[in-house]
């Protein structure tokens, strides 16, 4: 009986977890189908004659493919250019964790975490501009950079649970330090790799603060700050901009449907060891 009770609770818990995350879902696509006639009469029910229309007009709005464009190129250069350099540098710090120096190394990064965005906003902007990073690269680099204090906190946990007789097995055979780590640790890195690589894709491609304070041209606008062309001094126009909400939104779903085994893959190759 209590099994059964408790079965009962399990389920209901995930009945209103998937009402909560397929209810907002539903109003994007419900919304980016009607015209605002339709969104007077009832917001909730779905449109009896959809207008498909509202997706050309928001791609004409925004621009969309060119943002999208943008938004994929900085998505993709940070995912790769984190993975390559924070592994690396988190591998170091892991492996002298002994040393004083990259002791403190280390709980440098982690506090850079308790640091809120808004209080180095400025700084940020004044670096850029002094170093002309006010474009697509700069926004690169700051996003690899700013997402390596947590990435280093991740990979450091990870790395000090490969066993380092591995390494001293390939110093043994005649392999440096470099071709140790990308011959042997980083493809044992693989499922926390996958991981931060799916945290970075996202958090990348949805960011909308750094973008806004770092790129002049409108011409490297990326989707979200696209997406702000809705917004207008006295209305906004709901329905286009669920539309572009939507097809936003369609890429990182799709990232997820094929990233969802990378994800289950690092969840279980990290319990067992």
């Amino acid at each position: 009986m209590t099994r059964r009770r408790t079965n009962w609770i399990v389920m209901l818990l995930v009945a209103l977890g998937t009402i909560l995350i397929l209810f907002p879902l539903y109003m994007t696509v419900t919304i980016a189908l009607k015209n605002p006639e339709q969104m007077r009469q009832s917001i909730f029910a779905f449109p009896a004659v959809p207008q498909w229309d509202n997706f050309a007009r928001a791609v004409e709005m925004t621009n969309f493919f060119q943002a999208f464009g943008n938004s994929v190129l900085v998505t993709t250069a940070t995912v790769i250019l984190t993975l390559l350099s924070n592994s690396l540098v988190a591998y170091a710090i892991a492996r002298n964790m002994q040393r004083r120096f990259f002791k403190g190394l280390y709980f440098y990064f982690v506090s850079a975490m308790f640091i809120p965005f808004p209080i180095i906003m400025l700084p940020i902007v004044k670096l850029a501009a002094g170093l002309n990073m006010t474009n697509l690269v700069g926004l690169i680099l700051l996003h690899t950079v700013y997402g390596l204090a947590f990435n280093v906190f991740v990979y450091v946990g990870y790395i000090r649970s490969i066993p380092e007789a591995l390494e001293e097995a390939a110093r043994v055979d005649g392999a440096t330090t470099w071709g140790t780590f990308w011959r042997i640790i980083f493809p044992l890195m693989a499922p926390i790799s996958a991981t931060v690589g799916i945290l970075t894709c996202l958090s990348t491609y949805n960011d909308f603060l750094l973008p806004l304070i770092i790129i002049s041209d409108q011409e490297q606008y990326t989707l979200p700050l696209v997406q702000y062309v809705f917004q207008g001094q006295f209305n906004t126009d709901f329905n286009l901009a669920f539309a572009s909400y939507l097809m936003a939104l369609l890429p990182m779903i799709i990232v997820y449907l094929f990233a969802q085994k990378w994800i289950i893959n690092g969840v279980t190759q990290g319990s067992v060891k």
